[in-house]
């Protein structure tokens, strides 16, 4: 299977986890590639970082699983014609463009509507037409609130990517923009009204949204906190009958482990491999065809990026194995109420 978008931190980070503890879980879940994302320290905005992190993560997959990483894209129009020609030049090591339309987790957001049509105009100068992913999270709609699920409401999703949709149209993009841990069902609506409309767009959904609401995170602990955050039950289950439709591009795990001091301390991400298989389980048992399995864990993916890789989605009995050892590999389990 495919996880088109992990954290592996490592460096600085390890403590929250590495390249090597990653991959290794990631395996032990069947998961035979991953793209990782760019919000690293260092980012992974610069030649240097990234061929560093390519050498690092490709010595430990040796060539018998898939290691790509995102380009992190900034505000610099050097910055971004430099990431273009990287990838034009390394693709499918360098899998795609990230842009972070909205702070989260490495402060690299691009928060401005006019800094943000800027990079799509580079890219668009630049001829730019592979994948660009983004965290659509509207800054100013963002508020002050004890609860993290108030405190960044769907609006600010919603109007986020609708601003990069209107974006991409008026630049003439000609790349493909993904919505990534897409959490509501106006989300997955615009996202599907665009696609009807001629725009090459795809989005994806993490176990955590479709799994879990936000009832679930009202302990003090932190250990559910995320971004985006929770929803309410009326919008996950609107996401999991979105998987079975088919309205949904894919699943993506959003594997973004910390320490438990740093979650306490209010951290946003949670360990994400183990709800990649409790879904696959959940639907399973939703009576979801192996094609379609096999699509939402890495067929599309593959079209999309237009790569050529194995795709096989584990047994039952393969799944209950590794969940138990994914459960150990953490220090705590996100989907422990699911038990």
């Amino acid at each position: 299977m495919i996880d088109p978008h992990v954290h592996f931190r490592d460096g600085v980070q390890s403590a929250k986890e590495t390249l090597q503890h990653g991959i290794e879980v990631a395996q032990l879940c069947h998961f035979n590639a991953f793209f990782d994302m760019p919000n690293t320290m260092p980012p992974l905005t610069d030649e240097k970082a990234i061929l560093e992190r390519l050498e690092r993560g490709e010595a430990l997959t040796k060539g018998e699983l898939f290691y790509g990483v995102y380009g992190g894209i900034t505000t610099d129009s050097d910055q971004v014609r430099e990431m273009v020609a990287l990838h034009q030049r390394l693709f499918p090591r360098i899998i795609g463009l990230k842009m972070y339309a909205g702070h989260s987790t490495g402060r690299m957001g691009i928060i401005m509507v006019e800094e943000q049509e800027r990079v799509y105009e580079t890219l668009t100068e630049g001829g730019y037409r592979g994948v660009l992913a983004l965290h659509c999270e509207k800054e100013e709609l963002l508020r002050e609130s004890p609860n993290h699920s108030l405190a960044r409401p769907p609006e600010a999703e919603i109007e986020s990517i609708r601003d990069q949709i209107r974006l991409a149209k008026k630049s003439g993009f000609e790349g493909t923009l993904h919505i990534c841990h897409i959490s509501t069902k106006a989300s997955v609506e615009l996202v599907n009204e665009a696609k009807r409309g001629g725009l090459k767009i795809s989005c994806g959904v993490t176990p955590h949204h479709t799994l879990l609401n936000a009832s679930d995170s009202n302990s003090k602990d932190n250990l559910l906190k995320m971004n985006p955050p929770l929803r309410q039950e009326e919008e996950r289950q609107a996401l999991f009958e979105a998987l079975l439709e088919g309205s949904i591009d894919w699943v993506e795990s959003d594997h973004a482990p910390h320490t438990l001091q740093d979650k306490r301390e209010g951290a946003s991400g949670i360990p994400g491999f183990r709800g990649m298989l409790l879904l696959l389980k959940r639907l399973m048992g939703a009576g979801v065809s192996l094609p379609q399995l096999e699509r939402l864990f890495g067929g599309r993916v593959c079209e999309v990026f237009g790569l050529e890789l194995a795709v096989k989605v584990p047994t039952l009995e393969q799944i209950e194995i590794a969940l138990e050892g994914a459960r150990q590999s953490y220090p705590w389990d996100p989907y422990q109420a699911l038990h």
